[in-house]
């Protein structure tokens, strides 16, 4: 017997089961925190804690003071946005309004160039009044080498597990203190990646990243267990020692503007 239902309404309706089944999945943490996360995911290798646990420690909040004018790049700085355009990155659903590189549609942007170790600077956006369910909020990411996300979301409201918060190695390393601004207030990120070493098809040596968020350290040479996903553990099964820089977003309209990276030859 021939399907009544659409191929378009088939998609609908598996989309809104699967959501349903991630709410119903959600738990909150046992210390009446509010925090929430899921119980039913892999135990990370290197700690006692399991991938999105909403038990895992939240870091705490500190104030890091009023947002700061745009930091302008040095003159040796790729510039990937200013702006103006989008010739640095890959065609995207993206839109550039009033200056800004706005996270629209369902195709996010990566950079043309790949790069191996590097400092990379970015300045983003909640919106203020963002309508959205619980993972929309201020959802989006920063992928080292196309592989490893620092989070961006907002855990100026949001307590969401301490691995998925903003300026987390997402997955895998909460920030030391949640230094999240409100949406609508202009923040920023400096990441200092050194790029993953393989020989022979072996890991060698991993990722590393030291991190500022709103000019306060929230990693230091932090290791990167490896690429990141949702719900499950990291790996280096991609062995790549450059990649691109990809921002990814996910349903909620982020605005970005002066990004720049500086490259740092051999991981030095």
């Amino acid at each position: 017997m021939k399907s009544l239902v659409s191929p378009w309404a088939l998609a609908l309706i598996l989309a809104t089961s699967s959501l349903i089944a991630e709410e119903e999945e959600l738990v909150k943490a046992k210390d009446g925190s509010g925090v929430y996360g899921y119980k039913h995911t892999p135990k990370l290798p290197w700690c006692e804690w399991l991938v999105h646990d909403p038990d895992r420690p939240a870091p705490p909040k500190v104030d890091p003071g009023n947002a700061v004018a745009s930091v302008p790049p040095p003159a040796d700085a790729v510039v990937l946005f200013d702006g103006k355009d989008l010739s640095a990155w890959t065609e995207s659903t993206w839109e550039v309004k009033d200056g800004l590189l706005v996270a629209t549609g369902n195709r996010s942007p990566r950079t043309k160039q790949a790069f191996g170790s590097f400092r990379l600077h970015l300045e983003w956006m909640m919106p203020k009044d963002f309508e959205g369910p619980w993972y929309n909020r201020g959802n989006n990411g920063v992928l080292l080498h196309g592989l490893y996300e620092i989070q961006i979301f907002d855990s100026f409201h949001e307590p969401l597990y301490p691995d998925g918060q903003c300026a987390a190695i997402y997955a895998q390393t909460p920030p030391s203190v949640n230094v999240t601004r409100a949406p609508g207030e202009w923040q920023s990120y400096d990441i200092i990646f050194t790029a993953p070493v393989f020989q022979d098809g072996e890991l060698v040596t991993p990722a590393y990243v030291t991190m500022f968020h709103n000019n306060v350290l929230v990693h230091h040479h932090q290791q990167v267990y490896g690429a990141t996903g949702h719900k499950v553990l990291p790996h280096y099964k991609r062995q790549v020692s450059e990649g691109p820089i990809g921002l990814a977003g996910h349903g909620c309209p982020v605005a970005f503007r002066n990004i720049w990276v500086r490259p740092i030859p051999d991981g030095k």
